[in-house]
């Protein structure tokens, strides 16, 4: 896993802004890269030239204000908007998705704020939905309630009745969830839009505890979150986005919670 120590600033992004790259062994490669990425709607220029590196096991927290540009800047790594202009590569392979489907197939998975669950289907429908697992014409429900537990054991997550309907369950484990599904196909890139908002402390600390198992199996991950101090929790860099620019890059090291609201409420480059 890499933590904030193991990276240091070399190379410059947009308006002078320095990106991050490790420094520990061998310089490695961005696991996704973004370059001079721009999006306009009609007169409004939602995304103004942005750069921004995301290296494998690393949680990488995206803040800004509202209308900062985070969504949108999701949404094009995940495929649901086509940049104007400007690279992604991924790999070092330059990629261009036509939608989400194609940025799925590149093994990058994204958890939205309306967790996109069916509430009448059962925990084990919902893991596979999309994917699920048949025999003959038939859905085969034993291999998939096996695999269901696998997956949620896997990233400690724990659910006792895989039968239950999802509307059942508590938030945290609804969010929960969304997240083994996202989790458990081998993303390389998992983008997670304010996976703690309207849970229980408790079950807070159960996101964040998952988010970090995630990383630890080398997923590189995008958090969206407005609850900053869970960002100290989990992140190894912040990106502070404001009216559609990257305004500054920090090492979570690096950084304090009256820094990055500075940051986001004045979008002052750093």
């Amino acid at each position: 896993m890499m933590s904030g120590g193991q990276h240091s600033s070399a190379g410059a992004g947009a308006g002078g802004e320095t990106l991050s790259r490790p420094t520990s062994g061998a310089a490695r490669q961005p696991r996704i890269s973004l370059r001079d990425i721009r999006k306009t709607f009609g007169s409004h220029q939602a995304l103004r030239g942005v750069d921004l590196d995301i290296f494998p096991g690393e949680c990488l927290g995206l803040v800004g204000d509202n209308a900062a540009g985070k969504s949108t800047l999701t949404k094009v790594i995940s495929g649901t908007y086509l940049p104007d202009d400007g690279t992604i590569t991924m790999d070092g392979e330059t990629v261009r998705f036509s939608g989400p489907a194609d940025a799925r197939q590149r093994n990058i998975e994204m958890v939205f704020q309306d967790l996109s669950l069916c509430d009448h289907i059962d925990v084990v429908g919902n893991l596979f939905l999309g994917r699920e697992i048949t025999k003959g014409p038939f859905l085969d429900r034993q291999t998939m309630l096996q695999e269901a537990r696998k997956m949620l054991d896997s990233l400690e997550i724990r659910i006792p009745r895989l039968t239950a309907k999802v509307e059942k369950l508590s938030g945290g484990q609804r969010q929960a969830i969304a997240i083994a599904r996202a989790a458990s196909f081998n993303p390389k890139v998992l983008i997670m839009d304010e996976p703690t908002s309207a849970l229980a402390v408790a079950e807070v600390e159960a996101v964040l505890s998952l988010i970090n198992r995630v990383k630890a199996k080398g997923v590189s991950v995008i958090l969206i979150t407005h609850r900053l101090q869970d960002l100290f929790r989990v992140c190894d860099r912040i990106a502070v986005m404001y009216e559609g620019t990257k305004v500054a890059e920090r090492q979570i090291n690096d950084t304090s919670l009256e820094d990055l609201v500075k940051l986001i409420v004045g979008g002052q480059r750093h």
